[in-house]
């Protein structure tokens, strides 16, 4: 059986390890367009302050791992897919031919059509490559611009803000993290920001760049303009869907695959950020693109790879889980709330604690904290168990700290003292 996992982020690499171990005499190859060992992008930010080196970003740190394995790991470029023949053709020359093909390609960065967005200079922080241009540049002093306040957007604040960069941030909707983070706390995280130094701009967008010298000069649609050494884009990213272009495997936003991660065709599948696949709270097909989903799309696609019944995909819980120099926020499933559901909520401003529970009848559906993480765990398994709560929702939603008394109670018939936040 020959294997071919075109992706070397962490679903492809969990994908391939994987079948190496339901299937020892497969032949496995693993290609990644990049010239660099397979690495986490999430590990970047800590590049960039150097609390790890390059190796340190490596998703494999053993030299010879994939080679252990008997992995064939492939630095090329896929350029076409033949389902006919079964086989791929390569930028360098040549093919690769398989019996199952996986794709996960994952997501690259976006850029608004701002004039000036194409200058050299201005990176996204998305490759090993971005990393060591940033780091070079980051210091002490350096003038930095973030566009975007998203997920992506302020785990690359935290380390810019960590190396002592005088550092401001435009986001163009009304707060921070506005898909994962409710007015409440996508409000008080910015606060956060600004007490630690940060400047940042919300319901704001960039309307051009200029060179000014060694830097830029960046106007705002609030008619101001600012001078910066450095600007690096956090605006967005789409899959990688391009090579299926012409193939017939059916695309949406990302690759449509069903609860076995295939796609239309039975020999394809797809795993990670280029995945459109099932989500837990809502039943729907839609790309997740956090590590978390990634790894488990590439367990589950090995396995189906290779034939194993039971294997199916009951769906990613949406999860995002944020430190803001220093600020732990979290949300889970769907912390938006449901139509006619009803809610628990507890603010304390000044100590930047916060916590939001949605309800679907007497389910957690839903979830937000913020400036609390002894309840992180509870959260996402009481949304991800669907337990009852049947009393305790009334309780929770009077003290939303009480999660924990609560999963005792429903699943033991235990309960401890309220928590104080």
């Amino acid at each position: 059986m020959k294997h071919v996992v075109v992706g070397a982020g962490p679903a492809g690499v969990v994908a391939a390890e994987s079948l190496r171990r339901l299937q020892p005499e497969a032949n496995i190859t693993l290609v990644g367009d990049e010239n660099e060992p397979p690495y986490s992008r999430m590990a970047l930010p800590y590049l960039l302050i150097k609390q790890v080196g390059e190796s340190g970003t490596y998703l494999r740190k053993e030299e010879q791992h994939f080679s252990k394995l008997a992995i064939d790991l492939r630095q090329e470029r896929v350029m076409k897919i033949d389902r006919e023949r079964q086989e791929l053709s390569l930028e360098a020359g040549g093919s690769l031919s398989y019996d199952k093909l996986l794709i996960a390609t994952g997501s690259q960065p976006t850029s608004p059509p701002i004039p000036g967005m194409d200058l050299p200079g201005i990176y996204s922080c998305w490759t090993l490559e971005d990393g060591r241009n940033i780091a070079a540049l980051a210091k002490l002093g350096t003038k930095i611009l973030l566009m975007g306040a998203g997920f992506i957007g302020c785990i690359i604040l935290e380390a810019l803000a960590k190396s002592g960069a005088n550092l401001t941030v435009v986001e163009m909707e009304d707060r921070m993290v506005p898909r994962m983070m409710n007015d409440t706390a996508g409000s008080m995280i910015k606060s956060w920001c600004e007490k630690q130094g940060v400047i940042v701009h919300t319901s704001t967008e960039v309307t051009g760049i200029e060179k000014a010298g060694d830097g830029f000069t960046v106007s705002f649609s609030s008619e101001e303009s600012i001078a910066v050494d450095l600007i690096v884009s956090a605006t967005g990213v789409k899959p990688n869907i391009d090579l299926l272009e012409g193939t017939g495997v059916e695309t949406d936003y990302g690759i449509l695959v069903n609860r076995n991660m295939q796609t239309n065709d039975p020999d394809i599948f797809a795993a990670g950020d280029v995945a459109q696949g099932r989500d837990f709270s809502t039943g729907e097909y839609s790309v997740q693109a956090i590590q978390p989903t990634a790894t488990e799309h590439g367990q589950l696609a090995a396995r189906n790879m290779v034939g194993y019944s039971g294997a199916i995909h009951r769906g990613s819980v949406n999860m995002n889980i944020l430190d803001t120099i220093g600020l732990i926020s979290s949300s889970f499933g769907l912390w938006m709330g449901t139509d006619g559901g009803e809610f628990g909520e507890l603010l304390n401003r000044d100590r930047y604690r916060y916590m939001n529970l949605q309800f679907d009848d007497d389910i957690l559906v839903g979830a937000t904290s913020l400036g609390l993480t002894e309840h992180i765990g509870i959260l996402r398994g009481l949304i991800q168990t669907k337990t009852r709560l049947g009393a305790w929702k009334d309780r929770l939603i009077q003290d939303p700290t009480r999660v924990m008394e609560a999963y005792l109670a429903s699943t033991q018939a235990i309960g401890f003292n309220s928590a104080v936040l």
